[in-house]
């Protein structure tokens, strides 16, 4: 029990902590910059945040095709805003598994095939956000050492999983565990690796990020900020490479100071740079917290026991200390 609470609080307690110093030390300029805003934008922002949603259930809708499951644009949609509506509140992305315990509740998926699901999806995504960081690296003069080991970090990791997931088919164990990794590297192949499959997930991919960092975008905007688009773009790569690494609920605390870090470069004001960052991280997680309600209750109230189950199996649920 104790070892559950801890796993979330001690996260919890860190993100809001971050966000808290970040806020305390630009306070005095925090309501000078809020007087100014243009609020249009913050619609303009939400409508092009709902809309990456949208396309991002066609992508899962997408992989989970070309594993054999043909599942509604709807549905997928609302698997990915439950389970990312739970990463919001736990750490570590464990939100992720709960799309496993849904797909095998609805369309009788195995574990391995709805794991496999979502590393095509993550693969894609960093691959891509690593992507666009390394092209924008080139239009942002004094970018720091480490933004560019972290974009180089991503870009190996995931040509070196492509690579592997070529070799697939050359290789077999008679050790039970290997066998199961060797499956879902199988699965993984199947619904990643054609040429269909990659012009298709890899350029929804590219505008599913587009239409990310045209939210940002649009919080510039409402601040009536004048950022260069290569800096936005840096931001919200290096933003979200840092949270790929999951030390926080939903990457909070470590996402707004990695984008506020980035407009620094910009000379952007450290009050208005901070606002920018968690304005932009709180309409994405807004939207996911009440598309995750009504998927909820899209989905029907047998999703409730699925989280649990899937938050008890990795938290620890047998321990009763």
């Amino acid at each position: 029990m104790y070892r559950k609470i801890s796993a979330i609080v001690i996260p919890t307690i860190i993100a809001i902590g971050i966000i808290a110093y970040m806020l305390f030390r630009v306070w005095d300029d925090l309501f000078i910059a809020l007087k100014n805003i243009i609020p249009a934008y913050l619609a303009v922002g939400t409508v092009i945040c709902l809309s990456a949603w949208w396309l991002r259930g066609w992508r899962y809708h997408i992989i989970l095709k070309y594993l054999n499951y043909h599942v509604s644009i709807t549905v997928s949609t609302a698997c990915i805003f439950v389970s990312q509506t739970v990463n919001l509140i736990v750490p570590a992305r464990l939100g992720d598994f709960v799309r496993v315990f849904i797909l095998k509740h609805e369309y009788q998926t195995t574990y391995s095939e709805g794991v496999s699901s979502l590393v095509v999806e993550r693969v894609f995504d960093i691959f891509t956000v690593a992507l666009l960081g390394a092209v924008a690296v080139f239009f942002v003069p004094n970018v720091p050492a480490w933004f560019n080991n972290i974009i180089v970090l991503w870009l190996v990791v995931g040509v070196i999983f492509f690579v592997v997931l070529l070799f697939m088919g050359k290789f077999s164990s008679e050790n039970r565990y290997i066998a199961i990794i060797l499956t879902m590297l199988h699965e993984i192949k199947r619904a990643s690796l054609s040429l269909k499959a990659v012009v298709l997930l890899g350029c929804s991919s590219i505008v599913i990020w587009f239409l990310d960092i045209l939210v940002c975008v649009a919080v510039v905007m409402m601040f009536q900020q004048q950022i260069p688009f290569a800096v936005i773009v840096l931001a919200i790569v290096i933003g979200n490479l840092v949270k790929a690494v999951p030390l926080t609920p939903g990457g909070v605390g470590t996402y707004e100071i990695s984008l506020a870090i980035t407009f620094g470069l910009a000379g952007v004001d450290p009050a208005v740079a901070t606002l920018i960052a968690v304005i932009d991280h709180l309409i994405k997680n807004l939207i996911t917290l009440a598309g995750g309600i009504v998927s909820i209750y899209y989905l029907g109230d047998w999703v409730i026991p699925s989280i649990r189950t899937a938050l008890d199996s990795k938290l620890g649920g047998g321990d009763k200390s």
